[in-house]
């Protein structure tokens, strides 16, 4: 594949931009974005697919006054040999013909067939300090209405509730109280096929990554086998449904989330008062155990088992004391949800 020139890159950035204008993009985006201090540092995750192609083409076109503070990242998973290496030589090229800085890494301990997590996990691992390193809070993902569809399938099959099938978010700020890194998705109004259209009109290529057509992957299964049989059996927009469904449980969770901020739960030591929640619909003590435990940075992993057990007992009020892994216990005594190290029992009561 030729790659194009500086000149012919830029112009088909613009034309990119003609066809997928502000309007096309999230609102609330293009709201998030226009509210932004001038100063802050943008980042844009670039594989070399079709999505990221024109996320970053959109971004340096729409955003021009943007362009001094963006940069972009790309991840050599180094699973399909010179396919991989010639993803980042064209990445590469296109951010040396937009004038925007691109950081690369490759993945050391790949090795034969991994797992999906296993591969986010290697691509985060690596934007995440990067990131940090620049002090840029701001990561822009490629993600467009198909992928709202997949995952929502995808969490169906192991029991999401409203916070995770309302994912990928337009904006999403990460971390308790929204005080890490925001996710930021302005083409979740779009098609996968509407943007392989608007660069295919403008000329502009891609990269198609092959194992995306193999069946290795849940998310490839879903997308190649689940997928087109769901839409055909609709007989209708079922991908535009999925999206619509997701802003709808979005507004649902943020309903939850300030219901449980209402209730002015979380003390300055960390305990959760949970004499607060006795009476309250299961869906706010969920909501409100499920901080608590986001903000120990000691507990271990949790099965779903484990928490409803815990939930049992905040619901109740009952004394407990549940192990949340090699670090410490998760304690209700006197009213109150705490966190305490190590294994010495105390009384409860």
């Amino acid at each position: 594949m030729k790659t194009p020139g500086t000149k012919r890159w830029q112009s088909a950035a613009d034309a990119v931009a003609r066809l997928v204008p502000r309007g096309a993009l999230h609102p609330a985006v293009v709201a998030w974005a226009d509210g932004r201090p001038a100063t802050e540092k943008w980042a844009v995750a670039l594989s070399g697919g079709s999505d990221s192609v024109a996320l970053i083409m959109i971004l340096w076109a729409l955003w021009p006054k943007r362009r001094a503070r963006l940069k972009a990242y790309h991840f050599n998973h180094r699973l399909r040999g010179n396919a991989s290496d010639a993803d980042e030589r064209f990445c590469r090229a296109l951010c040396k013909a937009l004038g925007v800085p691109l950081v690369t890494a490759r993945w050391k301990a790949a090795r034969g067939q991994v797992s999906e997590s296993a591969a986010r996990s290697a691509r985060f691992a690596f934007l995440e300090p990067s990131l940090a390193r620049q002090r840029t809070r701001v990561l822009w993902l490629g993600h467009q209405q198909d992928d709202i569809a997949e995952t929502m399938l995808m969490r169906l099959s192991r029991g999401s509730g409203a916070a995770g099938l309302a994912a990928p978010r337009p904006v999403h700020a990460m971390g308790l109280g929204g005080k890490g890194m925001t996710h930021v998705r302005p083409l979740l109004t779009l098609k996968k096929a509407e943007i392989a259209a608007a660069l295919k009109a403008s000329k502009a290529p891609w990269r198609e990554d092959s194992s995306n057509a193999k069946g290795v992957h849940f998310r490839n299964r879903v997308r190649s086998d689940v997928l087109p049989v769901w839409v055909e059996a609709s007989q209708r927009d079922a991908v535009a449904g999925a999206a619509l469904s997701r802003e709808l449980l979005e507004e649902d969770n943020h309903a939850l989330e300030a219901w449980v901020a209402s209730l002015g739960l979380f003390a300055p030591d960390g305990s959760m008062d949970v004499g607060k929640l006795n009476g309250r619909p299961t869906a706010i003590v969920r909501r409100a155990l499920h901080q608590w435990l986001l903000a120990q940075d000691k507990a271990g992993d949790f099965s779903r088992q484990a928490f409803s057990v815990l939930l049992r007992s905040v619901k109740l009020g009952s004394p407990i004391r549940h192990s949340l892994g090699t670090h410490g216990f998760a304690v209700i005594r006197k009213g109150r949800l705490r966190f305490e190290r190590g294994r010495k029992p105390r009384s409860l009561h």
